[in-house]
This record gives structure tokens, sequence and C-alpha cells, in this order.
């Protein structure tokens, strides 16, 4: 599962997993189904800050005050098929931090190599009192988590 370069020279903080492709993953015909590889990306974004700060998704919406990172900007490029049985990399990568924005590269990487590369931009949100999401600073703790060095 090597290959091509990597999108994610230069990110701050690089979360890796590996997972077999299940049949509810594909389409008829056994092929990843497109949107799944956003969802792969989307649970390896939540593991990653788990990763970074040492919590589980529950523990650090409590103590950071979390009420959402909602995505903002998506983009992706598919280059390869990746079907059911395949087992396939995910690597996820933070590449700027902004005052309450995270922007992430993806990977996905399959038996024939590179896959799929995804670019988004999500921003960190708090609750607010009437139960709308609003932007709110990125909290000290991970911005630190998720910084190089």
């Amino acid at each position: 599962m090597s290959g091509e370069p990597s999108s994610l020279a230069g990110a701050s903080y690089v979360f890796r997993r590996r997972l077999t492709v299940e049949w509810g993953h594909c389409d008829p015909a056994g092929i990843v189904f497109h949107p799944r590889y956003f969802e792969f990306f989307d649970w390896n974004c939540v593991l990653l800050i788990e990763a970074a700060l040492g919590l589980r998704e529950r523990a650090w919406r409590a103590e950071l005050g979390y009420g959402g990172i909602p995505v903002v900007d998506l983009s992706g490029r598919f280059t390869a098929q990746v079907r059911h049985g395949d087992e396939v990399e995910v690597a996820s990568g933070v590449t700027r931090l902004g005052r309450s924005s995270l922007e992430l590269r993806h990977e996905l990487r399959g038996p024939s190599g590179l896959a799929v590369q995804a670019a988004q931009t999500r921003v960190w949100c708090a609750t607010a009192p009437d139960g709308r999401l609003v932007s709110a600073p990125m909290p000290e703790r991970l911005r630190r988590a998720l910084s190089p060095g």
C-alpha cells in the first residue's frame, strides 16, 4: 500500500488505521460506493482527535465544550477502485489550524496503491443556549495536541 507520494507530507499530526472493506460499504458490483470514503474519513477525523488528546469523544465533548466539528469545505479525488474484502489503510493529517478551523488531508490506500485523496475544512463549534452550533475558538489543549513539536 505504498507507491504514490503522500499528500500528508508536512502534516502536523497524522493518524492511520487499517480496515477491511465490508459488503455494506459497496455497491451491487462489490466496489466501494463513493460516499463511503467520506464516511471513512469522517471516522478517522474523530479517531485522530481522540488519539491526539488521549480521550474518547464523549470525554472531550464534556471537557472541551465541544458541540461539533462540521465540514464546511470538502473535495475528493478517486484514482482506483477498492472492492469488498480489500484491506485498506486510511490516513488523515492536520495541514492547518486556524482560530476555529481545522484543515485535513485524507488518503485511502488499497491493494493497488493510492485510491482516494480528500481535503476538508472543519470548524470547531460549541452549542449555543438555543441548541444551534456556533463557531468557537479551538481549545488550547487540542491546538497543542495537533501542533508540531
